[in-house]
């Protein structure tokens, strides 16, 4: 038995909060967590959008039941996983050029100059999102990793040159049980021993998005 890969086209779907155009300067790309559905992400970032700024939430490719009810699937809660550990570097492979694909199609219609991005990931999100800026095409000004650390497979040395070119920010609940602070700081020492900005941004509350904290990591508000 011999394992092979075949790539077919796909569909993927993205929403976007705020109005795209001439006067949109800085792009927000958001990736949700797992078993999250975009369109219920997106709206976390509604209160951020208008003016020049806009929000864009890909969806993951990989969609799945939350629940087995018994009687079937009619009403069942529908979420989605940017990838599991099963053939895993494939997918990894899949959703960096499927963001790479989104981002050049919100970009496409705005000013190619003058424009600031912020990739955030949240929870499994966090870690998709750390790959997608070391190894896509996007070069955001900075990459907001909320309820997560780095991706356990990082190469912080070789991934260096690319992440000295933006700011990283971890924010981390003070009752967040899936990530400590202390597991955080680890990660700061990494990125301290090679140059790379960084910051660590707290709040009261658990493993979840925090109004007030977003708000506070835009550029009118933020240090």
């Amino acid at each position: 038995m011999r394992e092979h890969h075949i790539q077919v086209p796909r569909t993927g779907r993205y929403y976007v909060a705020g109005e795209p155009g001439p006067g949109t300067r800085e792009i927000w790309f958001v990736c949700h967590g797992y078993g999250q559905l975009a369109r219920l992400f997106i709206r976390h970032f509604e209160p951020l959008t208008g003016g020049d700024r806009i929000a864009v939430a890909p969806e993951a490719l990989s969609r799945f039941y939350l629940e087995d009810p018994q009687g079937g699937h009619a009403n069942a809660r529908v979420g989605a996983t940017w990838m599991t550990r099963e053939d895993r570097l494939a997918d990894i492979a899949d959703y960096v050029a499927y963001l790479d694909a989104v981002a050049e199609a919100v970009q496409a219609a705005l000013p190619r100059t003058g424009m600031r991005v912020v990739v955030l990931g949240f929870s499994q999100g966090a870690a998709t999102a750390c790959r997608w800026v070391t190894q896509g095409q996007v070069r955001p000004e900075e990459l907001v990793l909320w309820g997560e650390r780095l991706p356990h497979d990082l190469d912080v040395a070789a991934a260096a040159e690319t992440l000295r070119r933006l700011r990283v920010t971890f924010v981390v609940g003070s009752e967040d049980r899936q990530v400590s602070g202390d597991a955080v700081a680890e990660h700061q020492a990494a990125l301290a021993a090679h140059g790379i900005a960084h910051r660590l941004v707290t709040f009261t509350g658990g493993h979840r998005l925090d109004a007030t904290t977003l708000v506070s990591l835009t550029p009118s508000t933020s240090s």
